[in-house]
């Protein structure tokens, strides 16, 4: 693709995207930043959240891995369905009888300061760096689309960060409910125009499509060994655990949630993701399987100048399907990257202001006052964002993106055990020591995983998540205290 057809683009999505930002963030407040004033119609939440849950790591690396793991993410998928459910059934009512604007001032009200901080403090440390990978990857494939030379790696990072700064400064949430729907389209739209050209090329209709994925071993969708991260029974209960705490115990997914008008508007936004992310889901591994078959009959990866799985999308996009699916390619990923970063600034920026600074219960703070606080948080992250960024290029080593990755599965361990302690037993704690369980848990989670790799080559994967979870709830039941009072307890 040229220069100036990839900046035209580039351009005229960004000016769509100022335009929803002005529009939505006129008469802005720190209501609006925080909740939308809780006035988001439920099915542009629900619309939006696909393209949120998905990201442009997704678009990416999901139809590249069909190449090497078939069609075995497709339990994990459906464990997210159920995941769902016990979000909109557990964790909003919660939410919700508490008018809660950082998810995480449960902690405070249930267990205390301590407690409530520990949460607070993973979460923190949780999104940035899923953030940061997720924007990486994205900022790295648009720089690998520009003509050699045309402009440093640290150029295109710092205008990216820029521009989501600038876009999400003033509206938030408000604003990131309405751009996510752009995302969810342009993300959709990428991938079945995709679908459509390659059958084209291949000479299938669609019935003949579907009938030689089927037939290929890319389809296959159980993995029976046991030992292997891609067990299906490991995949499915992962899925579960996965959706739940990067979804119901993440302040970015909650705040959108959050931001509808009524607890049963937002329940009807979850049920209608957890239908939505399964087929958009099988969507993408079809267009995996239909580009593992398409680079095989034009002679492998190696022969179409493919170095990597994650670079058979786009490169297939961008150079063999035409300009016109290039300049969709191009769209989908920018229009799945803006939103994605914006929200993590969002949530990060409320959790800060909220769980540390104490929007909501500090008297002495002006509205002025906290509208300077949240620029400056806004603005703080951006530059950790971009520096960040800028050290994953340094390193450039597929390992240590893994690395970062796995890391989340040791971050969410813990709000997963304070939280389900907290909604499943009605004891107290000695909320002092819990920060060190915290951070105790997910060392015994390394170590478990480390011997049990070593001696009985068994790998937890994604299930460590729940292992971690398990390993925080098992110190609050050591560190218990005596049971609250009936009447006290915040019943589900």
């Amino acid at each position: 693709m040229s220069l100036s057809l990839i900046l035209s683009v580039f351009v005229i999505y960004t000016i769509l995207l100022f335009a929803v930002s002005w529009y939505t963030s006129r008469k802005a407040d720190n209501s609006s930043y925080f909740q939308g004033n809780r006035k988001s119609p439920w099915f542009v939440v629900a619309y939006g959240m696909v393209g949120t849950s998905l990201s442009g790591v997704t678009m990416i690396s999901v139809p590249g891995n069909v190449m090497d793991q078939s069609f075995f993410y497709m339990p994990m998928v459906l464990g997210f369905f159920v995941g769902y459910l016990i979000v909109a059934f557990v964790l909003l009512p919660l939410y919700y009888r508490m008018n809660l604007v950082s998810i995480y001032s449960y902690l405070e009200s249930r267990f205390g300061f301590f407690t409530y901080k520990a949460g607070a403090s993973f979460f923190l440390l949780s999104r940035v760096l899923g953030a940061v990978v997720r924007i990486y990857l994205v900022v790295f494939v648009l720089h690998g689309l520009l003509p050699s030379g045309t402009a440093p790696f640290w150029v295109v990072a710092l205008l990216f960060m820029v521009l989501i700064y600038l876009y999400t400064l003033k509206g938030g949430v408000k604003t990131i409910v309405w751009t996510d729907m752009l995302q969810t389209t342009f993300m959709i739209l990428a991938v079945i125009v995709a679908v459509i050209v390659i059958a084209k090329q291949m000479g299938w209709n669609m019935s003949e499509m579907t009938s030689a994925v089927t037939a290929s071993h890319y389809s296959t969708w159980f993995d029976f060994k046991w030992d292997n991260n891609t067990y299906f029974l490991k995949q499915f209960v992962s899925g579960i655990f996965v959706t739940i705490v990067m979804t119901g115990l993440d302040q970015e997914m909650m705040q959108k949630n959050l931001s509808c008008k009524t607890l049963k508007d937002s329940q009807k936004n979850m049920m209608t993701t957890s239908i939505t992310i399964v087929v958009v889901n099988l969507l993408f591994l079809t267009l995996g399987a239909v580009l593992a078959l398409y680079v095989k009959q034009h002679g492998g990866m190696a022969a179409m100048g493919i170095s990597a799985v994650d670079k058979i999308f786009p490169t297939v996009a961008t150079t063999y399907l035409g300009v016109g699916v290039g300049v969709i390619f191009l769209i989908g990923l920018v229009s799945s990257s803006y939103p994605s970063a914006g929200g993590a600034l969002t949530s990060l920026t409320t959790s800060w202001c909220v769980d540390f600074v104490g929007f909501n219960r500090r008297t002495d703070l002006t509205e002025k006052r906290k509208l300077s606080i949240r620029y400056r948080t806004h603005a703080a992250y951006t530059v950790v964002f971009f520096f960040l960024i800028l050290l994953l290029y340094v390193l450039n080593n597929e390992a240590v993106i893994n690395l970062v990755y796995q890391l989340a599965s040791y971050t969410y361990g813990p709000l997963l055990g304070f939280f389900f302690f907290g909604i499943l037993t009605r004891y107290q704690v000695r909320d002092r020591w819990m920060p060190l369980v915290a951070v105790l848990s997910p060392i015994f989670c390394f170590l478990l995983n480390s011997l049990s790799n070593a001696f009985f080559h068994f790998g937890f994967g994604f299930t460590l998540l729940i292992v971690n979870g398990l390993f925080t709830f098992m110190g609050m039941w050591l560190l218990r205290k005596p049971a609250l009072r009936p009447n006290n307890v915040m019943e589900l």
